[in-house]
């Protein structure tokens, strides 16, 4: 295990509890999270996108925001549903994002989860071509935006305003290697196997959209070898780079057990359930004493395979209970797992 980071689906809202009661919360907290998870030794600040809910739904301003606070930290998300996106707007965003970081920018893609809105991407003025999925249109999305990464031209030049240009131009601002820091969101092997083909980095979360019967974790690592295989199949030259998510939750004081001694027992196992109509197996949770969680995350064999893991925090707790939270982990349980800080 090279790089530990924290994942936040950016929940406000204000229940019972909440200590993130507002969008301005969600977002001044998430950036006080990031700089205290990068003074704790902590490798990278993640962030789950979701439209039409109390959740993160514009990443790139809060990214950048958190790049000018921090000078170590990975940032990026976890993931973008590319069916929203306006691929070469997204493009300049990234590149921006990345050039303020200087080069941290650790992006996670995919075609995006059941959400709130029926057909949303249409709002947003995207609507699958004839013969097209909404899963085709992500892709098509991808693709464009990839290109436009690479300062491909885009867009014919005016010669008029161009400075007597010809040809095709490109996205601006740039940034070199932002291409090789894009990540699927896959949740199946076949999709995992999809992205090793076209040199994408492998973002596997909690639950995989299919069931073979055994324990996720060997599904999940099962995953990953066929991504790696197709990886060395394809001849890529450069290592690629798996990471998996997981909800860990230490508990070494009375104000843990009271939050989470009850999940314990609830989420201690997988969960089969269905998922736009595909079963899905979702992965346990690990709670209990970092001893304890240590030696299980240590058997996890997905967590063995990739080289970062993605800690899922309960934001809604604020920064301060969050920052204790990863503060355990780094102490008592990552250590295990062969991570140091860098």
């Amino acid at each position: 295990m090279e790089r530990i980071g924290f994942l936040s689906f950016g929940h406000w809202g204000p229940g019972q509890g909440s200590r993130t009661r507002t969008a301005a919360d969600a977002l001044l907290q998430g950036i006080d999270l990031a700089v205290a998870a990068e003074e704790l030794g902590v490798d990278g600040a993640y962030f789950r996108v979701h439209h039409f809910a109390r959740q993160q739904a514009s990443p790139f301003p809060l990214l950048s925001a958190i790049a000018a606070r921090t000078s170590r930290l990975e940032i990026g998300t976890g993931v973008i549903d590319m069916r929203y996106e306006n691929p070469l707007y997204m493009a300049e965003e990234a590149a921006a994002a990345d050039l303020i970081s200087g080069g941290r920018l650790q992006l996670g893609i995919s075609r995006g989860s059941p959400e709130p809105a029926r057909d949303g991407a249409s709002a947003f003025g995207y609507r699958p071509q004839p013969g097209e999925t909404d899963a085709d249109m992500a892709r098509r999305h991808t693709a464009v935006f990839r290109h436009a990464i690479t300062g491909a031209g885009v867009a014919q030049a005016d010669p008029r305003y161009a400075g007597g240009a010809t040809g095709l131009l490109p996205v601006q601002p740039q940034s070199p290697g932002l291409a090789d820091r894009i990540w699927w969101g896959a949740g199946s092997r076949k999709t995992a196997v999809w992205a090793a083909e076209l040199g994408m980095n492998l973002m596997s979360s909690t639950l995989l959209t299919e069931d073979t019967g055994v324990p996720f974790h060997e599904l999940q690592s099962e995953q990953i070898q066929l991504y790696k295989e197709a990886w060395a199949a394809a001849g890529h030259a450069r290592t690629p780079r798996v990471s998996v998510s997981r909800s860990v939750l230490p508990i070494v004081d009375e104000e843990d057990n009271y939050y989470f001694a009850g999940s314990a027992l609830r989420d201690g196992r997988d969960q089969v359930g269905v998922i736009d109509g595909l079963t899905a197996r979702f992965g346990k949770s690990y709670v209990g004493a970092p001893d304890q969680l240590a030696e299980q995350l240590a058997a996890d064999t997905a967590v063995q395979a990739a080289d970062t893991l993605l800690l899922t925090v309960p934001n809604q707790l604020g920064v301060e209970y969050n920052a204790k939270l990863l503060g355990n982990i780094v102490e008592h349980v990552a250590p295990a797992l062969g991570w140091s800080r860098r």
